[in-house]
């Protein structure tokens, strides 16, 4: 499958059972919720989805799992982030044998590479695949930039094609399309800038709160690009505060919680990891709460831009 890199891309959360086993079942669950609201892909296996607790083996299990329930509608992707560039490029392998449609990486992990080291990184292992590759640009928690000097370089390779857009710095948007056109897919990647994000430019949206609001998440995207500014603008302010739970040290608890909420997950999650307790959860309680108190009565948003199309 060909990756049209733009719409909304959930980063899904992993499900897993009260004695620390993949919960397939509610896996299931969550992932024909996305697809009802009309997502356009899923990433699998990034900081949400609790990568570094995933043996390989589950790994391949949830790629698997996803391709079947999919069947085809989207694409799935693995994201790869390893300490090594063996381990990636034996990744990257896994996951085209799993029937991946496309990858996101991070930068190499726990090593503060240098830009000569990271650009050839993730040459080596596009080298090693034939699966499109979407880097995953987010100095902020992952200590490494990718600048636009080094995607100058890596766009030789022809299946690295995207960013997830993590800088927190919006008007990089405009220095990528400025530089690339559309060489190289923006793909936002940060909830609470999503929608400038992408009234500057951005192809799509890699999301992490669609996991449990995934209607509002879609048409937020689907409004904005058939210019319904206004109507997209009101959900996003409704939406904020639970955008906010994106960009939190403890992100993975707190839209797990959101989940239960909207009966599409559970609070498991995988030690280290706890769920949230005290008064920290009592706080993203009350915003889940009040955010469903006052959750939006959405416009019809499928559908929109394909009419447009045909007009």
């Amino acid at each position: 499958m060909q990756i049209n890199w733009e719409g909304v891309m959930p980063a899904v959360t992993t499900k897993f059972t009260a004695d620390d086993k993949l919960d397939l079942d509610l896996f299931e669950v969550n992932i024909k919720a996305q697809l009802d609201a009309g997502v356009h892909g899923i990433v699998l296996g990034g900081t949400l989805g609790e990568a570094s607790t995933l043996t390989d083996e589950e790994k391949s299990i949830l790629t698997r799992k996803t391709v079947e329930i999919v069947a085809g509608s989207v694409p799935v992707m693995m994201n790869i982030a390893e300490q090594t560039t063996k381990g990636a490029i034996a990744a990257a392998k896994q996951a085209e044998e799993d029937g991946a449609a496309g990858l996101m990486m991070l930068p190499p992990m726990r090593y503060k590479a240098s830009d000569r080291e990271v650009v050839a990184y993730f040459k080596a292992v596009a080298q090693s695949t034939s699966l499109p590759i979407m880097v995953y640009n987010n100095p902020v928690d992952y200590k490494i930039e990718v600048t636009l000097d080094m995607f100058e370089e890596l766009l030789e390779e022809p299946n690295i094609q995207a960013v997830k857009e993590s800088t927190r710095d919006i008007s990089n948007v405009t220095r990528i399309k400025n530089r690339f056109g559309d060489r190289l897919k923006i793909m936002t990647g940060v909830d609470t800038l999503a929608l400038e994000s992408l009234l500057m430019g951005a192809d799509g949206w890699v999301a992490g709160l669609v996991c449990a609001f995934p209607a509002e998440t879609v048409a937020i995207y689907e409004l904005q690009k058939a210019g319904l500014i206004d109507e997209a603008l009101a959900i996003y302010r409704w939406f904020l505060p639970l955008l906010e739970l994106d960009i939190d040290a403890q992100l993975v608890q707190n839209i797990k919680l959101a989940e239960v909420y909207t009966k599409i997950g559970s609070e498991h999650v995988r030690a280290p990891r706890l769920p949230l307790a005290g008064a920290r959860r009592e706080e993203v309680i009350k915003i889940i709460e009040e955010g469903l108190a006052n959750r939006p009565t959405l416009p019809e948003y499928k559908g929109l831009n394909t009419q447009q199309e045909l007009a």
